[in-house]
């Protein structure tokens, strides 16, 4: 439904690096980049995908409030591997990995701050296998 979205972040370089290290894990990269912007998406994009990305960050003053993006895992390892990432890279815990049953029975999810405070997460819908 969506075929991209993004971001204004007030430190480029920090939050390119920090998105560059929480994406990997779940098969993201930077497919484009522009001096004040960075188009982030699935390596090798699909046949169907923007094949500049999907997910941008681009310099400029965050919005408020902070709004939540999710990014599809395909495993529950993948979500942990996010999250151990985020934090790596200088991300804030706000939200361990674990099912999340308020959502559904098999809801699979890692919640993380980005730097500009932006509420992050990674989320597998297979439950915990």
């Amino acid at each position: 439904m969506i075929d991209h979205t993004g971001i204004q972040v007030s430190d480029f370089g920090r939050s390119k690096d920090f998105y560059i290290a929480a994406l990997a894990p779940l098969g993201y990269g930077v497919l484009r980049e522009l001096p004040d912007a960075a188009g982030f998406g699935a390596q090798p994009p699909g046949p169907n995908a923007d094949p500049h990305g999907a997910f941008w960050i681009t310099a400029g003053t965050p919005t408020t409030p902070r709004i939540h993006i999710a990014f599809s895992a395909a495993s529950p390892e993948q979500v942990r591997a996010f999250h151990a990432a985020a934090l790596s890279a200088g991300g804030r815990d706000n939200g361990v990995p674990g099912l999340r049953p308020q959502y559904h029975a098999k809801y699979y999810a890692a919640f993380i701050l980005d730097p500009d405070g932006y509420n992050i997460e990674a989320v597998c819908h297979r439950g915990q296998q």
